[in-house]
């Protein structure tokens, strides 16, 4: 145990005697350890889905991380889940809306909206789906089942408190689904005295007959977005990609996908109108946050871990692994907007920045006013 690290800075700090957990600190070096620049109080950013409770029902597993995992989370909140093949998140709606990412496997979504138009449509890695709040949807995996991360744009939603048709029939008087259906009370004699929620099913058949069987109905795709329908926009240690209103009209929740090389890292930065929510998908990363007055808290980030940055406060992301990194930003807002450290300096009149900051060149040089989110 000798040679677990202490956090001792200089003549700061001291070695631990007590009780460690060397595996949590080895993941959060930087709060142990935190940089000299660290200072004041900001609260919790970060929580990891492997301390989040996990829901096991028939057949698949659902977790989130909301504002009772994490106090911060004000505006948005996040559930990540897994399906196998066949298996069925029961139909359902929100009051909040409902912004869905894939990660593995493939998925068929199916929603309704309040114009009777009906979506039926098979999903794979990197695609997307927004449902809106009250429209009624399902989610069910295909044959290689699916798993998936949903964002809602309250911090304080819980997937266990979704409205279910399940408990919608469950508790309602049998004479009034009788009259509501036109059909004898016996016909509801075996519907289910409690919710499903996640439940097995056999693999649905080809979206081509499910959609026959439908029959004259008006379809749509508007809801969902193909991942590979736009290309990341490169950069010197990495790329970005901007999901919103702009090209994927019916949302009103904002994304931004980040790839970064080791050593690249996502510049300083801040949006002006919207809480950001993170979700790590793969490698290693750090991110320091600053607040007024004089606070900063640096935190030290994995693969599955949620991190989360409330609006107007200047942070950054920084690949500090030895393998490339992607994270997910989704953002409280149907249109993306940043402000960046290097542009503002760069669009202000030259003598009043070395007025602030006491510097000359190199820096002053090195200001851009192009855009370069990703810097190395």
């Amino acid at each position: 145990m000798t040679d677990l690290k202490q956090p001792i800075r200089g003549t700061k700090g001291a070695d631990i005697v007590g009780p460690r957990n060397p595996a949590v600190e080895a993941q959060n070096p930087d709060i142990l350890l935190p940089p000299a620049t660290d200072n004041g109080g900001i609260p919790n950013l970060k929580f990891p889905f492997a301390m989040a409770h996990n829901r096991l029902e028939d057949g698949g597993w659902a977790r989130e991380v909301t504002q009772r995992e994490m106090g911060s989370l004000k505006e948005l909140a996040i559930v990540n889940m897994r399906l196998p093949a066949g298996v069925v998140r029961e139909m359902h709606w929100h009051k909040e809306a409902e912004w869905a990412y894939v990660l593995k496997g493939r998925v068929r979504f199916y929603l309704i909206d309040d114009q009777r138009q009906t979506l039926v449509e098979d999903l794979g890695p990197g695609d997307l789906w927004l449902a809106p709040a009250g429209f009624p949807h399902a989610i069910q995996g295909l044959e290689e089942g699916t798993e998936f991360v949903l964002v809602f744009n309250d911090g304080n939603f819980s997937e266990n408190q979704t409205l279910l048709v399940t408990e919608l029939f469950a508790h309602t008087p049998l004479e009034v689904l009788a009259k509501n259906f036109g059909v004898p009370v016996e016909a509801f004699d075996g519907i289910p005295a409690s919710e499903k929620y996640i439940f097995r099913q056999p693999v649905p058949p080809s979206l081509e007959e499910v959609r026959r069987d439908l029959g004259a109905v008006s379809f749509t795709d508007k809801y969902v977005f193909r991942g590979a329908s736009i290309a990341p926009t490169p950069y010197p240690g990495g790329a970005t990609t901007v999901v919103d209103a702009r090209n994927f009209e019916v949302t009103n929740l904002a994304a931004l996908f980040i790839d970064l090389e080791p050593g690249g890292m996502r510049e300083i930065h801040w949006h002006p109108d919207a809480d950001e929510i993170q979700f790590y998908i793969s490698g290693k990363a750090r991110m320091t946050v600053f607040d007024a007055v004089n606070n900063a808290r640096t935190f030290d980030f994995v693969a599955g871990d949620v991190g989360y940055v409330p609006k107007t406060l200047a942070h950054y992301i920084e690949n500090t692994g030895d393998e490339p990194m992607r994270i997910l930003n989704v953002f409280h807002t149907s249109h993306y907007r940043d402000v960046s450290l290097n542009n503002w300096l760069a669009l202000t009149p030259r003598h009043l920045v070395e007025g602030h900051l006491d510097v000359g060149d190199p820096l002053m040089s090195a200001l851009r006013a192009t855009r370069q989110p990703v810097v190395k």
